[in-house]
């Protein structure tokens, strides 16, 4: 018995990496799974039937259910069809895992209009476009008086909790799947879904472009960027032990989970009427007081 018995799964960019390996666990807890990925390059080029492919074969290879999709998740239409494929196909949907994702690194004063609406439509249009459909059949279900059993798992990154240089397009997106997350969560909690996000730190094709090389572990060591170290904490929060966990970000990393929580207030002034230029600058000490004036900190790191 898994603890997804019987629920039906999407993720989305499940191909390689960290998709392929939530899809993989997410059939080996019992779920059926729809293997979303349009085969591209990190930086979105091309495409590529393959993967997708090949990850089904290795489900049902294992004794699990599984079908492959090659709908491009950042159109209308593209998340539509994905989300009737699973439906379709077995009957329901209960899990939407939203992994997909490209990079077009530059530092802002080189990057053009297509580095900056690639990204964005990949990372935040390929999170909201499948969410609606998912949360419409949701909705749909709760308002008939059937039962719903919803989870929204997204996929935010580090850079777009802390920043990261050379990153604006990537970290712009990465920050709106945070806030959407908190938003869609408020949305539907009456209806008893539950959408959390992770910020993943792996060895995959994008942060091995970015970053360089990831040490491949000795024998017998514990692979800590290992992409299949992510998919756990996946499947926990798309199952029934996670059920009153919702509207939360954790970062990912070896066998580390951090929960992560958002902007918060540290210092403020205040006077009872329209500050002047001058009293700003005057009392700039005591907003900062404790704090510094300088770009916080990268944190965990991207």
């Amino acid at each position: 018995m898994g603890s997804l018995d019987g629920k039906v799964a999407i993720v989305t960019g499940a191909g390689r990496g960290i998709g392929r390996g939530e899809a993989l666990l997410l059939a080996a807890e019992g779920a059926k799974v729809v293997v979303n990925d349009l085969g591209t390059a990190w930086d979105g080029a091309g495409n590529d039937d393959r993967p997708a492919q090949q990850v089904v074969d290795e489900i049902v290879a294992s004794g699990g259910e599984a079908a492959a999709n090659y709908d491009d998740v950042a159109s209308w239409d593209g998340a539509r069809s994905l989300v009737q494929q699973a439906i379709g196909t077995f009957g329901d949907l209960n899990i939407l895992v939203n992994n997909a994702g490209i990079l077009r690194d530059k530092m802002l004063f080189n990057m053009d209009e297509d580095d900056w609406d690639s990204v964005i439509r990949v990372h935040l249009k390929g999170h909201f476009a499948p969410s609606r459909f998912a949360v419409e059949h949701w909705r749909t279900q709760g308002k008939a008086g059937e039962p719903v059993y919803g989870r929204i798992i997204n996929t935010s990154s580090e850079s777009g909790l802390f920043g990261n240089a050379g990153q604006a397009n990537y970290a712009a997106a990465k920050a709106g799947i945070a806030s959407v997350t908190i938003v869609l969560a408020r949305e539907m909690k009456k209806y008893g879904v539950t959408v959390n996000a992770i910020a993943p730190r792996a060895r995959t094709r994008m942060t091995t472009a970015t970053f360089g090389g990831f040490g491949e572990p000795k024998e017998g060591e514990f692979d800590q960027w290992s992409p299949d170290n992510v998919a756990p904490t996946v499947a926990w929060l798309a199952g029934p032990s996670a059920a009153d966990v919702t509207g939360q970000v954790v970062v990912v990393w070896a066998d580390k989970v951090y929960l992560m929580q958002g902007w918060h207030q540290v210092n403020a002034i205040e006077k009872g009427d329209r500050w002047t230029v001058k009293e700003l600058a005057d009392h700039r000490d005591e907003l900062f007081e404790g704090t510094s004036t300088d770009v916080p900190p990268m944190g965990f790191g991207a």
